[in-house]
């Protein structure tokens, strides 16, 4: 079987479970790999074959999308280009994580797609999902990167095409140690916005890993240093707790290794609102941003020693074999009716 499996290429979770994924496929199938999207740290330890500008989200330094610059630094046409370019029909099956350009093109051109992602599961059966409903948010994330056959991740197993986070091999391996650290990872704030409000809380020490920095610095208690993956997994490793975004990947590493969390969802970024109330659910404190009013919030969290218990098994084989003997049955049953 010949497999094209697609990632998003915006911000590094999608890349961080494909680290896991790849292999599995490997296993069972001659896999070529599609990365669309630019703003990922994460460099893949395989060869890429397609490599697309896609359709990206771009930060601002408020706690949100920058929708100006996202509009500017996207193209329509672009994107019309290569979904007509996109050689899907080379495949026996496209595997996808929430990317775009192949969900169309195989939309458009009859192929196979199966979506294996975190956005999969968001509207599924017995999955806690925001008090709000945000209109825009929710056809985003249904449409974005449309499947007709769907596979997701979430913080529990809440039905049966939901599965556990799969947790990357180097953060399994890491050994977990408590110092006297708490790391944080805030990529829609600046620095100076980290800065004045993590400041004005003495007696902690803040480790900032940031988008803006070319060089660490420190400006009172706070840390700052460029993204960088070895010492980040080192750093949530060793530290007493983790505020970070309400995203999925590294809410889910904190909750792997044991460590206290604490969640600001973005603005106007509808998945991150269905994390920050699963993860409420659990017992994690959620902030509605990082304003110098929420300190006290701040500080009762770091004096607070609840952990949420949960376990992550390594089923990421499993999950693939599922996934491959469920595509390959239904061909199956559909080639008998033919017969």
């Amino acid at each position: 079987m010949k497999i094209l499996y697609a990632i998003q290429g915006t911000g590094n979770g999608h890349l961080s479970r494909a680290k896991e994924i790849i292999p599995a496929l490997l296993k069972r199938a001659q896999v070529d790999i599609l990365v669309s999207g630019t703003q990922a740290e994460i460099v893949l330890p395989y060869d890429v074959d397609f490599v697309y500008k896609g359709l990206s989200f771009y930060f601002g330094k408020n706690g949100g999308i920058d929708f100006m610059k996202t509009f500017k630094r996207n193209s329509i046409f672009n994107v019309i280009k290569e979904i007509i370019n996109c050689p899907v029909t080379d495949y026996d099956l496209v595997i996808n994580d929430f990317e775009p350009i192949t969900a169309w093109a195989c939309y458009f051109k009859g192929v196979k797609c199966i979506s294996l992602s975190h956005q999969s599961a968001l509207f599924t059966e017995n999955v806690p999902k925001p008090i709000f409903f945000d209109i825009v948010g929710s056809f985003i994330i249904k449409n974005y990167a449309k499947c007709k056959i769907n596979y997701g991740f979430h913080f529990k197993k809440y039905n049966d095409k939901v599965y556990t986070p799969i947790i990357r091999s180097d953060i399994r391996l890491l050994k977990r140690t408590v110092k006297d650290h708490y790391t944080v990872y805030l990529p829609a704030y600046s620095d100076e916005k980290i800065i004045e409000v993590l400041s004005k809380i003495k007696g902690v020490k803040w480790k900032v890993f940031s988008k803006e920095a070319q060089n660490y610095y420190q400006k009172k208690n706070v840390y700052v240093k460029p993204i960088n993956g070895k010492k980040f997994e080192k750093s949530l490793a060793s530290c007493k707790g983790v505020l970070c975004g309400a995203g999925f990947e590294t809410p889910a590493e904190a909750i792997f290794l044991k460590k206290k969390l604490m969640v600001i969802p973005m603005k106007n970024q509808h998945e991150q609102h269905f994390n920050a109330t699963a993860l409420s659910d659990l017992g994690v404190p959620v902030l509605k941003s990082l304003k110098k009013k929420h300190i006290p919030e701040i500080e009762n969290w770091i004096e607070s020693t609840y952990l949420v218990e949960l376990q992550f098994p390594n089923e990421t084989q499993q999950i693939i074999d599922t996934v491959l003997f469920d595509f390959i049955a239904e061909e199956i049953r559909l080639l008998s009716k033919v017969i």
